[in-house]
């Protein structure tokens, strides 16, 4: 069966638009949305300057010098967004929010109403041009997944056009930022699969069991159908979330606060009946009886701390970017799963797979949180460095896991793996000798004095050395004043005759012997 016809409402580069609104800049000025070093979004006036998406920060200014680096914040985005989609839903009722930026309506309605798909498109582009103040493009296909790549070239497909639409379009469209593809992509284009309407072709059991669910689902949308397969429930209706707020909430930080609890309690109902929502109806009332509502749409099914950002979000917008409610607050908050699945993503895995555990604990880590502080729960994030202390950065749990430093840049010297699984907070003092009982030292041209035998830990008893690698010498920053780092490292298999045998990672800096990281 045939995807049903979608229009869908794209404002180019909307990271950087909401960005540009917020710190005032003018629209010839360039600039681009950063995040974990690389460019996520940029204007057109830095495009033309040599700067596009997936380059990192200092190549983007090195192509251009007066760009503007702004920084990535989906609630900004989210608020700004909100003017966009009341001028598209005082044309067309039903509209869905897919992302910042991107909104989709059903085209039956409209294109009735107004006389045609080119008459909807025309007068969605002129009224969001006068109500929002931004400029627009509008794609229509059969289906979501076309339609949005129609309106990022601003085209009408025919009807059961979009296969061969898509047919002639580069596989590298199946990586959107609603569904992070780049590793499927990038296998494809190596197997020589260059485009949607060659990867359409092959037969959907190769790519079952070739890809697995994931490649299945990228398949079916290169073939113009639909991303699910119509497997689709209607919610039960005892599964909508109220809340009364008494006061209003008339704060963004209080509505904030608020869209936590409701989430989590949507959630766990859907959970106890096996289902995960895709569309999350959020509707409101205001001091003034206004009602309001928006449907939110989402490729995958939304976990606890999706559902919150989606509530957050919307009451974000309506707090502060519209004016329909004069300032009235929000009295009444619902929560409407509009459309279920089968919840398969919140079962548990077979072989260690995200499922209902880590849902769990991801919840009691926030309750954690709530009763402690966000710092009380920390997790680690690994990033680039050449030691193992450097690589990781501790983050609270629920914040963005961006590393300090981008992984992917060379890192001469880096250390080798297997990684050590324990780093101490404090390096260790360490001794090593040889057979003599001599001091091993390392010379200037990086190499040992002699063989390492035995090495003493932290004041323990020496231990025999089973085996050994390196060393690995590292010069870092040595252009600075202060002359920079340079040390050797060196990995150790120690002998424990108790214990076991015991790995360490050591560093010689400045004559003497630390060590670094324990393996375990």
């Amino acid at each position: 069966m045939a995807p049903a016809r979608v229009v869908v409402v794209w404002c180019p580069d909307w990271p950087v638009v909401a960005g540009a609104v917020v710190a005032g800049l003018a629209a010839q000025i360039p600039a681009a949305v950063v995040a974990a070093n690389r460019v996520v979004a940029c204007s057109a006036v830095a495009r033309a300057h040599g700067v596009c998406r997936g380059q990192r920060r200092r190549e983007a200014q090195g192509r251009c010098p007066e760009l503007v680096v702004l920084a990535d914040d989906p609630d900004r985005d989210a608020r700004a967004f909100e003017p966009v989609v009341a001028a598209v839903e005082a044309l067309a009722p039903g509209v869905e929010l897919v992302r910042p930026g991107l909104v989709a309506v059903p085209a039956r309605g409209p294109t009735r109403y107004f006389g045609g798909e080119p008459a909807v498109a025309e007068r969605i582009i002129d009224v969001v041009a006068a109500q929002a103040g931004v400029q627009c493009q509008i794609g229509i296909a059969d289906g979501l997944f076309a339609a949005t790549l129609a309106a990022h070239r601003g085209l009408l497909v025919p009807p059961d056009g979009s296969a061969g639409f898509l047919a002639t379009l580069s596989i590298a469209e199946l990586h959107q930022p609603a569904a992070d593809r780049a590793t499927l992509v990038d296998l494809l284009h190596r197997l020589g699969l260059r485009t949607l309407g060659a990867f359409a072709a092959l037969p959907v059991d190769d790519v079952a069991s070739r890809f697995g669910l994931d490649g299945v689902r990228a398949h079916r949308l290169a073939q113009g159908l639909d991303e699910r397969p119509l497997a689709r429930r209607d919610p039960p209706g005892d599964l909508t979330v109220t809340r009364r707020f008494d006061p209003p909430l008339d704060r963004v930080d209080a509505a904030a606060f608020a869209s936590r609890e409701p989430a989590e309690q949507l959630h766990d109902a859907l959970a106890a009946r096996g289902l995960a929502c895709i569309r999350l109806g959020i509707s409101a009332c205001t001091e003034a009886g206004e009602e309001l509502h928006r449907v939110w749409r989402c490729v995958e099914s939304l976990t606890a701390p999706g559902i919150g950002d989606r509530v957050r979000w919307q009451l974000d917008g309506w707090l502060t970017s519209r004016g329909s409610h004069h300032g009235a607050g929000i009295t009444l908050l619902q929560l409407i799963p509009e459309e279920v699945i089968g919840g398969q993503a919140l079962q548990r895995g077979l072989w260690g797979e995200p499922g209902e555990d880590d849902e769990r604990a991801g919840r009691a880590l926030v309750r954690v949180q709530g009763m402690l502080g966000p710092e009380a729960v920390l997790i680690g994030v690994l990033g680039g460095g050449r030691n193992p202390h450097d690589r990781v950065r501790l983050v609270p749990w629920g914040e963005d896991p961006t590393p300090a430093r981008d992984a992917d840049p060379p890192w001469p010297g880096q250390l080798p793996a297997p990684s050590p699984s324990r780093v101490p907070t404090l390096p260790l003092a360490a001794e090593v000798l040889d057979d003599a009982g001599h001091a091993v030292g390392v010379r200037g041209r990086g190499r040992l004095t002699s063989a390492p035998y035995r090495i003493a830990v932290d004041g323990n008893p020496p231990r025999r050395v089973l085996t050994w690698a390196g060393p690995w010498p590292v010069e870092e920053r040595w252009w600075e004043p202060g002359g920079g780092r340079r040390c050797a490292r060196l990995q150790a298999v120690l002998d424990a005759e108790a214990d076991g045998l015991l790995a360490v990672l050591l560093a010689c800096e400045t004559g003497r012997w630390k060590v670094e990281g324990i393996y375990e």
